[in-house]
């Protein structure tokens, strides 16, 4: 389990989310912490879009994320999440996770996707946490580190499931329900990464010439009434909670640092919008 930074600026991590006071290091705070910052920090690829490789430093994810009002995707949003939770006391141990929605094998699938096991001192139970899936199925709320237990918050419902992997650790599934019943989002094991090896996976999706994140703009933000996404730079989407459906609207080219701004309070790079190149509305 990682412990925290000494150095990490605490207070004002707790002030980007919006959380007032010191919590504690137990549930209730860190299904606090965690529905804050899902809440209050945007999911984001831009960098990756325009040929940079985002920093993991703490240093560098406060100064993005936290001072400059921007977002991140999910190794930033859960690096960040992970040196705040061991900053408060909470155990943190990361893992990686294949993403499998609308895959017909799990093991098609690389593990490109980053996520917490959380251990909270005094309680036997441990949680998953996830504050960067950038999806309808991302979870508001820390998930009780328990096989079929059926958790809800904010209108969304998610539950985990254990199965025989291939390898000798079980394999997790972190499952969501939508208008069509349950959803497989991503699967797992318990096997611990490192900060280096999260490194290397970092710089291979932003960097691959085929990885979805160098190639296609996403900007996702999750609050009480669904999220809100912008997808590919040119359609802004709107998904209640549940994902039982998608209002969309096709964005013209001289919107899209518009709509960052008033959507997400990110002011975005100049050079972004040509590299996304937004399509002209149709008609």
């Amino acid at each position: 389990m990682a412990n925290g930074d000494p150095g990490f600026d605490l207070d004002a991590y707790l002030h980007r989310i919006g959380v007032t006071g010191r919590p504690a290091a137990d549930v209730t705070s860190l299904r606090e912490v965690h529905r804050a910052h899902l809440t209050a920090i945007p999911f984001e690829n831009i960098d990756p879009v325009l040929g940079r490789v985002p920093s993991l430093a703490e240093a560098d994810l406060l100064a993005k994320l936290v001072h400059s009002g921007r977002g991140g995707y999910c190794y930033e949003h859960n690096t960040l999440l992970g040196a705040a939770l061991g900053a408060l006391g909470f155990g943190v141990r990361r893992l990686t996770a294949r993403v499998v929605v609308g895959a017909e094998r799990h093991e098609t699938r690389p593990r490109t996707h980053m996520a917490l096991l959380v251990d909270v001192p005094g309680d036997r139970r441990r949680h998953l946490a996830d504050v960067g899936f950038g999806a309808p199925g991302a979870l508001v709320e820390p998930l009780p580190f328990v096989a079929d237990a059926v958790r809800t918050a904010a209108g969304r419902s998610h539950r985990l499931t254990r199965t025989r992997g291939t390898g000798p650790l079980d394999l997790w599934a972190l499952d969501a329900r939508g208008a069509a019943g349950w959803e497989t989002q991503y699967v797992f094991t318990e096997e611990p990464f490192e900060r280096s090896d999260i490194e290397v996976v970092n710089w291979h999706i932003a960097t691959h010439p085929r990885s979805p994140f160098r190639s296609r703009l996403r900007i996702c933000r999750t609050g009480p009434d669904g999220s809100v996404a912008v997808l590919n730079g040119t359609t802004l989407t709107r998904t209640p909670p549940g994902a039982s459906g998608t209002v969309r609207e096709v964005l013209g080219r001289d919107e899209l640092h518009r709509v960052l701004h008033e959507e997400f309070g990110i002011t975005a790079p100049e050079d972004l919008t040509a590299a996304v190149r937004p399509a002209e509305p149709a008609g």
